[in-house]
């Protein structure tokens, strides 16, 4: 008797008299780990937005979901949708009330997730982050890909997922704009950079980090926001991930802001231009006397 192994069929076939038994292939499914942050709303900077120490002072500015980790959460809910059984963890690092980013993921469809919260991770910069985020997924233990917006609106810096990556010795590919494929071994996805578009493929696991011009976020799933709406956001501390204190906060942050300004630019000066052919014949003329075309 020959035994055939062949994918998306159950039952046994009778061929020449030689019986060919047909298995269902296993479906792959994935644990994805979302990054994720509570972020001061930069729009409502103003004269009490910064403590003396150089932190930002988080109490006076409302906060909001860091716009481009909603986009990773997207990337990583699509997974789940292609891999049936496929779990999305939330993970972040901020107050007791950074618990609301956790929950937003789960009424949009991810599984559950983890706060880190403590006074010792207090005031820290990328690789005071990083350092924590990292204990925290080591904890989480489980995990083929991790996913994190590119960068968040009150630093800029993109430098946190990268950092990661590095901290737990993983592949990382930055300015993903889609996952097109992905299998157990490997992902394979879309790159935006400066003057195309590269397509990438990683060893899993590894760590993304997602364009704020990747496919937007699905709303709130009513479904999921009376049902899960009790779930408790388990919160963990420095001691609790093991974490040394020396690395964590403003004590393992070397990075220190000396000021934040809110800039409105002014024109200096100004002309005038009306709709005539002798008006527009000026303005071209002036634009490529000053380089500005042509």
């Amino acid at each position: 008797m020959t035994v055939q192994n062949v994918p998306f069929c159950h039952h046994p076939q009778k061929t020449k008299g030689r019986f060919i038994r047909i298995f269902a292939a296993p479906m792959e499914k994935f644990n994805i780990i979302v990054l994720a942050k509570q972020v001061p709303d930069t729009r409502q900077v103003g004269k009490d937005a910064m403590n003396a120490d150089g932190t930002i002072n988080r109490a006076a500015l409302p906060a909001v979901f860091n716009p481009e980790d909603l986009n990773a959460l997207e990337q990583a809910l699509t997974i789940k949708d292609r891999f049936p059984g496929s779990t999305v963890t939330m993970l972040t690092m901020g107050p007791e009330r950074a618990k609301e980013i956790v929950m937003e993921g789960v009424y949009r469809g991810a599984d559950g997730g983890y706060l880190l919260t403590d006074r010792l991770f207090a005031g820290a910069d990328t690789l005071a982050t990083s350092y924590a985020l990292s204990t925290a997924i080591r904890m989480i233990g489980k995990y083929d890909i991790i996913i994190g917006g590119r960068q968040a609106i009150d630093g800029d810096t993109a430098q946190v997922g990268p950092q990661v990556a590095e901290k737990l010795g993983l592949n990382q590919i930055t300015y993903v704009e889609e996952v097109l494929e992905m299998d157990s071994s490997s992902v394979t996805v879309k790159r935006v950079i400066t003057g195309g578009v590269e397509t990438v493929k990683a060893p899993l696991p590894c760590v993304l980090t997602v364009n704020g011009s990747a496919a937007p976020c699905r709303p709130r799933n009513a479904k999921l926001l009376m049902g899960r709406k009790n779930y408790d956001v388990p919160a963990w501390t420095v001691a609790d991930v093991d974490a040394d204190p020396a690395k964590c906060g403003l004590s393992g942050s070397p990075t220190k802001v000396k000021k934040i300004e809110n800039i409105v630019f002014q024109a200096k000066e100004s002309k005038r231009y009306g709709d005539s052919d002798a008006d527009i014949a000026a303005l071209v003329d002036e634009l490529a006397v000053n380089h500005i075309i042509g």
